[in-house]
């Protein structure tokens, strides 16, 4: 049996190896329990603190364990972490011979078949695309695996990567006339022999699902699974195990169709035809809902004048295709695989039309440019379960952030299907090491107007500047909706203004997160007014973040039509929504809002928590019990003097 005491010891390879690295029993202990998991083939929930250092407490019972290990995170970025740097270093300090490999899903890889096929018909929107093309060409040309991370010289929202990879939909598979040179084939034939595999939780489920042919295999090979960020599964388990047909890839199939028409049958102009008519009933689809951008039950949007007809135009023009198409798909491969994706298309918008599982939820998300017809599952639990049960192998989720209270499970435990297992799941929690009484405070404003009232964002903002402007910068304020979060920064813009405070202040939107993050590391003194995609999987160690200013408990709306359904599921049940459901999920995304501000046990700062109910309900007990356990204040002179007591910023670059 492994011996971790002495692994992670002051004494042991990883201290050796590591410069830094110093042992902390937090991670000691996980990682004991990781490993009793691994060799029992037990379920393991476990949360384990900012700071624990919960990944190398994973990351060395798995390669310890002699099995085949898949390895899932929440975000690309972090895959690139573990596979480039965290693994490596701990695989270097054990000294221990294991093959890893990372697996992306086919769309981060670039596709010879396309990228060859839209240099050959040049059609771009802008110059700025071309360029960006030939440098991909270039770079497949060189590349060993084809990741587009690799290549450096290209951004990775250039809409060129579009026509120089592939998609499940048109990826041609065993048919492509270029798959021994396949990048994504070679990934997963590296990964399947493969000690340690690094995927994502979207890749996971793809597996999971069988949805990438030949990716099935991954999943019955290993003997643990270890799921990082866990807190993110129920939510990509219900996008997964749903449908959806959104007028996005009925235009990208009609474009692919024509496309390859033009390759491989010229001649066939009714289909040309097809693909133009099939277009436009995807358009008028979404026209039906003008400029808004919303989300609604199947049966709200059924009042809507127009929606059901454009709906059934839109299946009338995918099936006159398909019958053209039919006639043309033994001309290229390309034209079978559009003919495939046709008639999978047209079977999803039948069950759309009239489903027959009864625990579906059917709803429509209008976006500015497209619509989706979505059908997801009520619960995820029973099919989670199943996946669960299929074989002996052991199963980590590990996450800052499961636990509602202090160890409370049941929540999450219930929305994967492990509650009902036998034997019951492990479960554990360690808390941070840092000092969470000394490096911060939680500042709960007094005199704060009901979230509802129509002067909350101008409360908000009023109570976010002066401790802006006490931390001098260095601040995120965290809204829980877009409308909010524009609001709130067009009124600091103006208070800086006032108070004649040249602070650098940013807007989510303004760049991709990865540059606005840049920007505000580089500047040490700015604010940044942000939503939801800022609220986790955001890491600002240092001076440069010292305020943390949340707007309200994160709260899904109430008439989020994929919550509804849930509600009113749970009240047929005779439970409670709101203490089963709601609640929970608020505490958890709270806990990761508020997870941003101390990073290190040099970090210090205010976290300042706008929403009064917090205080004044009895639920807002389990939200703040649920934090980490940081001095309490109501009195803004108290926040202001902690704030300004810190380090000054270091001076903007």
């Amino acid at each position: 049996m492994t011996d971790f005491a002495h692994l992670f010891s002051s004494d042991g390879p990883l201290v050796q190896a590591i410069p830094g690295y110093r042992p902390r029993p937090q991670q000691v202990e996980m990682a004991q329990k990781i490993g009793e998991a691994i060799r029992g083939n037990r379920v393991l929930v476990a949360e384990a603190g900012t700071g624990t250092g919960k990944t190398f407490a994973y990351l060395v019972p798995a390669l310890m364990s002699g099995g085949k290990v898949i390895v899932s995170t929440g975000t690309k970025t972090l895959q690139d972490q573990l596979f480039n740097r965290d693994l490596p270093t701990v695989r270097a300090a054990l000294k221990v011979p294991v093959s890893i490999a990372l697996l992306k899903g086919r769309a981060n890889y670039v596709c010879h078949y396309h990228l060859e096929r839209n240099e050959r018909d040049g059609r771009f929107q802008t110059p700025q695309d071309a360029a960006d093309l030939r440098a991909i060409s270039r770079f497949a040309r060189v590349t060993q695996s084809g990741d587009k991370a690799e290549c450096t010289d290209v951004r990775e929202d250039s809409a060129a990567w579009i026509a120089a990879t592939s998609t499940r939909d048109n990826c041609l598979g065993q048919d492509c006339p270029q798959v021994k040179e396949c990048f994504v084939m070679q990934a997963r034939r590296t990964a399947m022999e493969a000690d340690v595999v690094v995927v994502n939780h979207h890749l996971f489920f793809a597996d999971v699902m069988l949805r990438d042919e030949g990716m099935g295999e991954l999943l019955p090979a290993c003997n643990a699974v270890i799921f990082d960020e866990a807190h993110q599964l129920p939510e990509t388990a219900s996008l997964f195990f749903g449908e959806t047909v959104s007028t996005s890839q009925v235009l990208e199939l009609a474009r692919d169709t024509r496309s390859e028409t033009v390759s491989g049958a010229r001649d066939c102009i009714a289909l040309i035809d097809e693909t133009r008519a099939l277009e436009k009933a995807a358009r008028d689809l979404r026209l039906v809902f003008g400029t808004e951008s919303t989300r609604m039950s199947a049966a709200q949007a059924a009042e809507k004048e127009d929606f059901t007809a454009q709906v059934d135009a839109l299946a009338a023009a995918l099936d006159k295709m398909e019958v053209v198409l039919d006639t043309q798909a033994e001309r290229s491969e390309g034209l079978a695989n559009c003919l495939r994706r046709a008639q999978e298309m047209s079977e999803r918008l039948r069950r759309w039309l009239s489903p027959e599982e009864k625990d579906l939820i059917r709803w429509v998300e209008i976006f500015a440019q497209s619509l989706a017809l979505n059908a997801t599952p009520l619960h995820v639990s029973d099919v989670f379960k199943r996946q669960l049960e299929a074989q002996p192998r052991a199963w980590v989720f590990t996450s800052a952030t499961l636990a509602v209270g202090k160890a409370d499970f049941g929540h999450y435990n219930r929305e994967l299907g492990l509650a009902w297992m036998d034997p019951p799941p492990m479960t554990a929690v360690w808390g941070s090491p840092f000092d969470y009484a000394t490096q911060a405070l939680l500042y709960a404003p007094q005199g704060m107007p009901d979230p509802n009232s129509p002067d909350y964002i101008e409360a908000v903002a009023r109570t976010a500047l002066p401790l802006i402007r006490a931390a001098r910068g260095r601040a995120f304020v965290l809204c829980t909706s877009l409308r909010a979060m524009r609001r709130v920064h067009e009124l600091i813009a103006d208070g800086l203004q006032q108070a004649n405070d040249p602070l650098p202040l940013l807007l989510q939107g303004e760049g991709s997160r990865t540059e606005l993050l840049d920007r505000f590391r580089k500047l040490g003194n700015a604010v940044l007014v942000a939503s939801q995609s800022f609220w986790e999987g955001v890491d600002v160690p240092g001076d440069a973040l010292s305020l943390v200013v949340i707007d309200k408990l994160p709260f899904a709306p109430p008439d989020d039509p994929v919550l509804a359904a849930r509600v009113e599921h749970m009240q047929r049940q005779g439970l409670s929504p709101f203490i089963h459901h709601q609640l929970p999920r608020a505490v958890i995304s709270m806990k990761q809002g508020a997870g941003r501000l101390i990073r290190t046990e040099r970090d210090s700062g205010v976290l300042c928590i706008c929403d009064p109910r917090m205080i004044e309900k009895s639920y807002g007990k389990v939200v703040w019990r649920s934090l980490p356990p940081m001095r309490r204040t109501r009195v803004e002179g108290e926040a202001v003097a902690f704030l300004e007591n810190l380090p000054p910023p270091r001076s903007a670059d």
